[in-house]
């Protein structure tokens, strides 16, 4: 798609930009010891704390990756935010207490405090780069999907501003400006979400999505088949010319490559009704030339998608205003034209064809497009279990990640570390209603933009109008210059805190440690903006899973233990984080997913079936704790008898 920047929008963007550096100010002038740096002195109230605790939670990953995914495979992106909300029972009933207790600043705090190990917290702080930096990709990557359309930017260029914006928040005033800034943005992206939800209610539903009258949608044709005297197989409309049918060896689907106005298309072969249906394709050929549906991307021949074919068994109709419920029991009885995407080699080019998929209402909303899970539809054993992993990745994975942990710290005391859990988990709930209603909305109002499906929630906000387009992108960009700004933080601190001033012994002083965070935010975040553009175009959502997945493995296991395993010993906890982490990423690298999206192999098949770790990383983790633990009991032992000793 092209995206022309409205001066309009980029006035709302860098207001939105210059409160954060103002907040960033204000709170730079207090931040001078360690515990104002990494943990805010403990003196944030606990509802803001929990509405900052939604901030950080509401990230790119929920606020595009899932509106995106809801867009383009219905309920199973929502999914996500079942995942997502669950995984906060268990920090309410298993962490927010205990954290505050046992913490100070890191993470390691908590894991280490019955220990004083040196191994705990080297592999713990490894533990929390990790996590981090397998977090801080997703936020970058939806950074660049932002500015595109917002500012007419290119994707690294907005990579390079949260980056940079970001380190400036952090080495100026660490977590307490982090911590306002989250609250106002969490905030305010849940007001002007339901502001957003009602206005898609408020215009219905259409078969032609002409977002309000402003963009007339692009009418995807048929041709119908004939077959010719001497039995060769030609079109009724003459003003196209077969020039060959494209070899397709991944899937059953029959493609050709037609011709008109010396303009080639491809269309998919549907045998059953005689015609070949419209596609939309971007082509890459070997010089580096890329065409769009046949044309150079100023063209404007890419279309954005997302309609229905039949409203209550009519075909060209539109509904009057809904409300929460006549909205999914409208889409529930009708047809939605869903994206498919298949990626081919052709003579000389590669090609990526988006075609169309007719898909009943029930199915929208229900699971089983994404995820396979009924083996009356094909799914096999390993989709079900990839489905299980991947529910326990967002289930456990919550309340592992550092971000989210050293939040506890921020409170004055572990009452207040509970109360703002159950603020979180409200806001958060309501929010992940939202994003079920915005991404229905985006998959079935015309906006949907096939190359980058991040965008559906800002696209769907556009089509009412410039203004809130403009609110809504510059708070999903504020939203992730706050938990980029939370990441950094966690992992300043795991560099500062655990391996300089503990593992290391260089016992450093209240300032030394706040410079050395400093420096340490500015490497993480050049790192973070690396990844930031190596992983473009994948779904953010899909990204953030595989943080969940490592944080579920490394860490959960070595916190669930230590509260409730009196047993657990220094060296457990050390091959629980070094298992759950050499599993999870192993697991991560081998799967056919990264072999696809992030190394390119198409059509290789990858060494491990499922994509999601957690199922057999969790329980490794789990697993060597318990035995190594169990083999170190007489070491612990027999210390404990010297130090009794010694006491004598």
């Amino acid at each position: 798609m092209n995206y022309v920047a409205s001066p309009w929008a980029i006035i709302i963007f860098l207001s939105f930009v210059a409160a954060v550096l103002g907040i960033s100010y204000h709170f730079a002038r207090s931040t001078k010891s360690a515990s104002n740096y990494f943990a805010a002195g403990g003196s944030i109230h606990w509802s803001v704390n929990g509405i900052a605790f939604a901030g950080d939670y509401l990230s790119a990953a929920s606020f595009l990756g899932i509106c995106g995914m809801l867009a383009m495979s219905g309920y199973d992106g929502f999914l996500y935010s079942i995942g997502y909300l669950a995984g906060w029972i268990v920090a309410l009933f298993v962490v927010a207490e205990p954290m505050k207790r046992l913490g100070k600043f890191t993470f390691t705090d908590a894991l280490d405090a019955k220990f004083n190990s040196k191994g705990i917290q080297l592999t713990a702080a490894i533990s929390t780069l990790l996590v981090s930096l397998f977090y801080l990709i997703p936020q970058m990557v939806g950074a660049g999907s932002l500015v595109t359309p917002l500012l007419g930017l290119p994707h690294w260029a907005g990579v390079l501003m949260v980056g940079i914006i970001v380190i400036i928040v952090v080495t100026t005033a660490g977590m307490k400006s982090t911590t306002y800034v989250q609250f106002l943005k969490g905030g305010l992206l849940i007001v002007f979400s339901i502001v957003l939800v009602f206005l898609v209610f408020s215009r219905g539903i259409s078969t032609s999505p002409d977002q309000g009258g402003d963009k007339e949608y692009h009418k995807f044709v048929t041709l119908k088949i004939e077959t010719l005297n001497d039995g060769t197989v030609g079109l009724e409309d003459k003003s196209y010319r077969i020039l060959k049918q494209i070899n397709n060896e991944s899937s059953s689907m029959q493609f050709v490559r037609l011709e008109k106005n010396k303009i080639e298309t491809v269309w998919s072969v549907n045998s059953e009704k005689g015609i070949l249906e419209e596609t939309q394709t971007i082509e890459y050929f070997e010089d580096g030339k890329v065409l769009y549906n046949g044309q150079t991307k100023d063209k404007g021949a890419f279309y954005q998608v997302g309609h229905m074919s039949e409203l209550e068994g009519k075909t060209d109709t539109k509904t009057g205003n809904l409300n929460m419920f006549s909205f999914i029991e409208t889409i529930r009885d009708g047809t939605v034209i869903r994206w498919l995407k298949l990626d081919v080699k052709d003579e000389g080019s590669k090609l990526s064809i988006y075609y169309q998929k007719p898909t009943p209402g029930t199915e929208i909303l229900k699971p089983g497009l994404k995820f396979k899970v009924d083996s009356e539809k094909g799914a096999k054993t390993k989709d079900k279990l990839d489905f299980v992993s991947l529910m326990m990745a967002l289930f456990f994975g919550t309340a592992a990640l550092p971000h989210i942990l050293i939040r506890y710290y921020t409170v004055p005391s572990p009452a207040a570390a509970r109360k703002s859990t159950i603020v979180a988990i409200a806001a958060i709930g309501l929010f992940y209603v939202l994003t079920m209603y915005m991404g229905l909305g985006a998959m079935v109002s015309g906006v949907v933009d096939l190359t980058n499906d991040n965008m559906s929630a800002p696209l769907l906000a556009k089509s009412f109008g410039v203004t809130i387009f403009a609110i809504i992108s510059a708070l999903a960009f504020a939203t992730v210059l706050g938990t980029v700004s939370g990441l950094i933080v966690a992992a300043a601190g795991a560099v500062a805190h655990d391996v300089m001033d503990r593992f290391m012994g260089l016992k450093l002083a209240d300032r030394a440690k706040v410079k050395a965070g400093k420096i340490a935010s500015i490497v993480v975040g050049c790192i973070a903006m690396v990844l930031g553009i190596l992983f473009k175009g994948m779904n953010v959502s899909y990204l953030v899973g595989w943080a969940f997945a490592v944080a579920a493995s490394a860490n959960l296991p070595a916190i669930v233990m230590i509260l409730f395993w009196k047993k657990t010993t220094a060296k457990g906890v050390v091959a629980s984080v070094i298992t759950g982490l050499v599993s999870a990423l192993g697991l991560i690298l081998l799967s056919q997913e990264t072999f696809n999206n992030v190394y390119g192999l198409v059509g290789v098949i990858a060494p491990v079936p499922i994509n999601n770790p957690a199922i057999i990383s969790v329980p490794l983790s789990f697993i060597a704790l318990v035995v190594v633990s169990l083999l170190t009991q007489k070491n612990v032992n027999r210390n404990n008898t010297a130090r009794l000793k010694s006491a004598d």
